[in-house]
Formats: structure tokens, C-alpha cells, sequence
């Protein structure tokens, strides 16, 4: 379990290359340690490796809502 329950860490890599990027969900954790051992794995992976600042861990709170405020469109 994490530490506060409820919690979880999603893993993310993103490849930004000219005008497109690409995401792609790495996993879901119930520990940040977790979190970042899937990072250290998968950054010297083929592909991974090229873009080993593309990853990305961030925390959420299940059953919480988020981007209450809505969103813009990208200049």
C-alpha cells in the first residue's frame, strides 16, 4: 500500500519529436518506489533510451476528480 491509501503513481513517457509528441502510460503504482523502479528499468530500453528525460511520475488521489477548472486550447 501506499503511504496515504487511496494513493497511486502513474508512470508516463513522453517522446517529443518536431510537432508531435507520444505518450504512452508506463503503469499504474501503488508506491512511488515502485514508480521509479519501472523508470530505472525501462530507461535503457530501446526507444527509451533516446528520450531518457521523456518519463514522467505523478501522483493521484483515486476517486478524485481532476481538471475541475476545465482546459484552453494550445496556442
Amino acid at each position: 500500500m501506499s503511504i496515504h491509501e487511496g494513493v497511486v503513481f502513474l508512470v508516463f513517457h513522453t517522446r517529443d519529436e518536431m510537432d508531435e509528441s507520444d505518450v504512452k502510460l508506463i503503469g499504474v503504482f501503488s508506491r512511488r518506489e515502485a514508480a521509479q523502479h519501472a523508470v530505472d528499468t525501462l530507461r535503457v530500453k530501446p526507444g527509451f533510451r533516446d528520450f531518457p528525460s521523456g518519463f514522467e511520475i505523478n501522483e493521484y488521489i483515486i476517486d478524485r476528480m481532476e481538471w475541475m477548472e476545465g482546459f484552453g486550447s494550445p496556442d
